[in-house]
């Protein structure tokens, strides 16, 4: 009879932990579809269901542990990433548009692109490779920016889903397109993983000599999109020096030290604390748009690039790179003249970028490293975008 008794007992608690074990599997999937249900009026599918350029354009999405992102493969973009905040809520920290169109239209055409051939700018267009000289169209002044006029967040890619958490975007760049010699097969995978990261993995292979330098021009806000300036944000970047320019924004060639300059963010500082201090270097770029050469500090094999948090929300965003530079870009030509998905404007300063890269005008800075690629050669390079809760 006592055997029988312990028996019972030991069913009913096995009941009740298989009861919690459920409750907590179905409150994970609720909480799930909340989030999935509260994003759909956002970004629809019919608004992304179109033609470019003869190839056909859609939204995708990935998700993984909580995260969930919106892609469209017209420009290979990252149009939303949902993440939660401090209080637990869903807070969408990269701006886009709610369409296709949208971003077709734009005045600014780099929001959450993938960038290419050359991300950044290079200098009156201008390189040369095994003596032959080279002419990209100018679309920045009387320089080149992000591979000219039509650089890759101009194309349609195509684009495989091989699982929930992983999109691949692929594109295979014509020899002489945008002036650029060669076939470049170009492979990029995103990849949310399970420790709240978004990976970025660039590949890429050409058929004779060529520039490569890919990189993701997502435009954050860590306090959500539309949820005005990006100034009380707390940055700092693993950087003791960075490349100064000249009044059309291309390096000099020279390495300078932050120290003692509104660029030091060894340390950590508001975007906003010294943005209008009287510098020559801030008044080129009506703020930063300059590129840190980051200093080694390594987590995993790779360079740790920066830590940055918003004020409102505590969400804090981690970067990791292969790249030996960070372009920080504190939103200083947004002119509130395109509509985001949450009916916001794009209002000055109200987000930022820091774009993962070889530094500015490598072809035409001996000092800097190269970023030639060659035939038999494979371009291959990873960054990390890690959110956490501060």
């Amino acid at each position: 009879m006592k055997n029988i008794q312990i028996a019972a007992v030991v069913l009913l608690a096995l009941f009740q932990f298989n009861c919690k074990d459920n409750k907590a599997e179905t409150s994970k999937e609720t909480s799930q579809e909340m989030v999935t249900d509260s994003i759909k009026p956002v970004l629809e599918t019919k608004n992304f269901d179109t033609i470019i350029d003869g190839k056909k354009v859609n939204l995708y999405w990935i998700e993984n542990k909580g995260i969930k992102a919106a892609f469209t493969n017209y420009g290979g973009r990252l149009i939303g990433l949902w993440v939660a905040d401090k209080n637990g809520k869903q807070t969408d920290v990269v701006v886009g548009m709610n369409s296709a169109r949208g971003f077709k239209t734009s005045t600014e055409p780099y929001f959450g692109a993938t960038i290419g051939r050359v991300g950044n700018r290079i200098a009156k267009g201008q390189f040369t490779l095994e003596g032959k000289k080279y002419q990209v169209p100018l679309n920045n002044g009387k320089n080149a920016l992000h591979g000219g006029i039509k650089g890759f967040q101009d194309v349609v890619w195509d684009v495989s889903k091989t699982n929930e958490n992983t999109l691949v975007f692929s594109y295979v760049s014509p020899d002489g397109e945008q002036g650029f010699p060669g076939n470049l097969t170009v492979k990029v995978t995103y990849t949310i993983e399970e420790d709240q990261t978004i990976k970025m993995e660039y590949e890429a292979t050409t058929d004779k000599t060529t520039l490569v330098n890919l990189t993701n021009h997502a435009f954050f806000n860590l306090n959500g999109e539309g949820s005005d300036s990006i100034l009380n944000h707390e940055l700092q970047i693993y950087a003791d020096q960075f490349t100064p320019v000249d009044e059309g924004l291309i390096p000099t060639g020279e390495l300078k030290a932050v120290k003692n300059t509104p660029f030091d963010f060894t340390s950590k500082h508001t975007i906003g604390e010294r943005i209008e201090t009287k510098d020559e270097q801030l008044t080129f770029g009506k703020g930063y748009d300059h590129n840190y050469v980051l200093n080694g500090k390594k987590k995993n094999g790779l360079n740790h690039a920066a830590t940055i948090s918003g004020d409102k929300s505590g969400i804090t965003l981690n970067i990791f790179t292969e790249e030996p530079g960070l372009q920080f870009y504190s939103g200083n030509f947004m002119q509130s003249k395109n509509t985001f998905k949450s009916g916001a404007k794009d209002a000055f300063r109200t987000a930022f970028a820091l774009e993962t890269q070889h530094f500015p005008d490598a072809p035409n800075q001996p000092k800097f490293a190269p970023i030639v690629l060659k035939t038999g050669q494979k371009y291959h390079t990873v960054s990390l975008y890690q959110f956490s809760v501060k």
